[in-house]
């Protein structure tokens, strides 16, 4: 299951992500948890010291090794330099599982050990100054958007990703790429305002959309959540001393966070599992190539001296049953 979190910046969506994380590990699924935020916080909300966290090796300085290990020998791509974050797998190409090692996950994915499991963290990496002027954060976050078209996943394995804050995402079609989207908002005119964007952009999509209402304190916040967003209202989660002793430094055992706050996170898993049955793989492929050629004439055409178009492979449609090149 691919689950991502969004919302703006503030309203504890790193905070969730990693809860969330930690509950699945806790529960034995694999997990691969990724950062894709602007501000790089998900590691150190799993319990990395910072410099742990500055460690971690960017998928963003590693688009190169990403690419010609995706594109495999497949024979519509002739190389990693004509390969665009939205550049869909065909026939040839190398996929990735959830629970497989690889090439990618050895050289960008570093092990979090959480009460006894597991989850590989893969970073997208900071906003640098040499980025200043020169670069935009979709460089970076188009690597995650490589790895999801080409990942295989089935039930019970997740992949979580914390995105960054705002609706940012619309700028390609990574917001496609999710079986659950968790849209994470205080109860407030700002709070809901993502959850506003999102709903509007990811109409025509078919994007499972839920919100998740966060530092909620009495009745009244979430009579305004419920006003705000109906039925995509999934639930809502107020004070925890476990968050707050978490962003100190000192988490307790995760087997005592607070008992609604566990019961919220159980409903989370529900929600994104039901998807499961509805996936449609067909224009899960579809979406992929509709965004590919739209950012192929674009500017990918341009910027690579290449038809972009004529990577795309009319007769594939990525499935758990299609088979990868070693």
């Amino acid at each position: 299951m691919k689950i991502a979190f969004v919302g703006k910046g503030g309203s504890g969506k790193t905070t969730l992500s990693s809860l969330f994380v930690r509950h699945l590990v806790a529960a034995g699924a694999p997990v691969v948890a990724i950062d894709a935020d602007i501000n790089q916080h998900l590691g150190p909300a799993l319990g990395l010291e910072d410099a742990e966290a500055a460690a971690l090796p960017a998928l963003g300085e590693r688009l190169t090794l990403i690419k010609d290990y995706l594109r495999g020998c497949n024979p519509r791509i002739g190389s990693a330099a004509t390969m665009i974050k939205t550049t869909p797998p065909g026939e040839g190409s190398r996929l990735v599982g959830v629970r497989e090692p690889n090439a990618i996950y050895d050289a960008c994915a570093r092990p979090v050990e959480l009460d006894g499991g597991a989850a590989r963290l893969m970073v997208t990496g900071p906003f640098t100054d040499a980025d200043l002027g020169v670069a935009c954060y979709h460089s970076k976050t188009g690597a995650v958007e490589l790895y999801l078209n080409h990942l295989v996943d089935g039930p019970d394995e997740y992949v979580v990703v914390d995105m960054t804050a705002g609706s940012d995402s619309f700028a390609s079609g990574l917001f496609t790429r999710f079986d659950m989207t968790f849209v994470v908002a205080e109860p407030t005119r700002k709070g809901v305002s993502v959850y506003r964007q999102y709903k509007e952009y990811a109409r025509d999509f078919g994007v499972a959309l839920k919100v998740v209402g966060n530092k909620v304190q009495a009745q009244d916040d979430i009579d305004f959540l419920r006003a705000e967003a109906g039925d995509d209202l999934l639930v809502t989660v107020g004070h925890s001393d476990w968050v707050r002793a978490m962003e100190k430094g000192r988490p307790p055992r995760f087997d005592l966070l607070e008992e609604a706050n566990s019961r919220a996170l159980r409903t989370l898993r529900a929600a994104a599992d039901a998807t499961y049955e509805l996936r449609d793989w067909e224009r899960y492929t579809r979406q992929m190539v509709h965004f590919h050629v739209k950012n192929a004439e674009a500017w990918g055409n341009e910027r690579t001296g290449a038809d972009l178009a004529a990577q795309v492979d009319p007769g594939f449609v990525l499935s758990e049953g299609v088979a990868t090149p070693a």
